[in-house]
């Protein structure tokens, strides 16, 4: 049996485009899972500068599953952007010191926790995820899409700000393969059934 090396860094011979994310990212608040490719028209590096505001002293993670696909200009907006939007005035005057230092004293910015990417998501060219977004298992974000809520597993969004297309396939269909898991699998498993699960035969996974 041969698979796929999942700590090879480009595992398409002589192309350097595309990437397992995991074997590139350096920034420890960015956990992406096993398999999950990036794909950039210009450089695989690009991926950490496209993660926006991700500072360490607020703490927040962007969770990565198994299994995804992430295009090229992906942008995934951090809680790091936020400001003070009840305030009278969002401007961050205590970054600049002086006798502005103290103006935070008391306040804190506005935190919406990690962002989470469910497994088997792909998204789509230019999209842009936004602060604390949890997007479900098998969701597709269409081209340019920015996503400000969460996405339900196996849901297609699309638009500015993004909305639900449809649904990839019916709700018993969607329960079978959340409870199925397939990315759980032992590799060798996944390896055995890959024309299963790149088919559309659900009563046959259900006999896996």
């Amino acid at each position: 049996m041969s698979i796929p090396n999942k700590d090879e860094k480009f595992p398409l011979p002589h192309y350097d485009r595309l990437c397992f994310l995991k074997n590139i990212v350096k920034n420890p608040n960015i956990i992406v899972g096993d398999y999950t490719y990036y794909d950039d028209f210009e450089n695989v590096e690009n991926f950490e500068k496209n993660v926006k505001y991700l500072f360490d002293f607020i703490g927040d993670k962007l969770v990565i599953g198994k299994f995804c696909m992430i295009a090229s200009d992906v942008t995934f907006i951090m809680n790091g952007a936020n400001h003070l939007s009840e305030a009278v005035t969002a401007y961050p005057f205590a970054i600049f010191g002086e006798d502005w230092s103290n103006a935070m004293e008391g306040k804190k910015y506005p935190v919406k926790k990690d962002t989470n990417i469910g497994n088997d998501v792909w998204i789509g060219y230019g999209a842009t995820i936004m602060p604390g977004v949890t997007i479900g298992d098998g969701a597709i974000i269409a081209t340019k899409s920015v996503v400000t809520k969460n996405v339900e597993p196996y849901t297609i969004v699309g638009g500015n700000p993004s909305k639900e297309i449809r649904k990839r396939f019916s709700k018993e269909n969607i329960e079978l393969l959340l409870n199925l898991k397939w990315w759980d699998w032992p590799i060798e498993k996944i390896t055995k059934h890959v024309q299963d699960l790149t088919g559309d035969d659900f009563e046959k996974l259900a006999e896996l």
